[in-house]
């Protein structure tokens, strides 16, 4: 019998402070993240922060007004969530790159080449 499944941490009820994440687990355990983890969390409103659902049967919580999801194991490993980079100002990189000029260097024939090093059966 796999009691993996029943070990597992479940999120009970979250709350969301001016500075903290924290997660009341099933099992009675408290844990806290800093707020600052979550960008889309720490530019949200109060409203939007109390606005959450939870996921998996507790093996996450999400935020529907600002689009977060955030899962226990997360919280538990300390795996906060990066702000994507945000996209260059000018046309993107393979923009640039098409409007680029064909590369100029191009080699001669075979034949030319002989006939340029003075070699033998250059055609001409």
């Amino acid at each position: 019998m796999n009691t993996a499944a029943s070990n597992d941490p479940r999120i009970r009820d979250v709350r969301v402070t001016e500075d903290e994440i924290i997660a009341h687990l099933a099992d009675g355990r408290v844990i806290s993240v800093p707020l600052a983890w979550s960008w889309r969390l720490s530019e949200a409103s109060p409203k939007q922060r109390a606005t959450f659902r939870l996921i998996g049967s507790g093996q996450g919580v999400h935020w529907p007004d600002v689009d977060e999801d955030i899962s226990v194991e997360g919280m538990l490993h300390g795996i906060p969530a990066h702000r994507p980079r945000s996209a260059p100002a000018g046309p993107t990189t393979r923009a640039v790159r098409d409007q680029e000029p064909p590369n100029k260097r191009i080699q001669p024939t075979r034949g030319k080449r002989r006939a340029q090093a003075g070699g033998r059966g250059a055609r001409g």
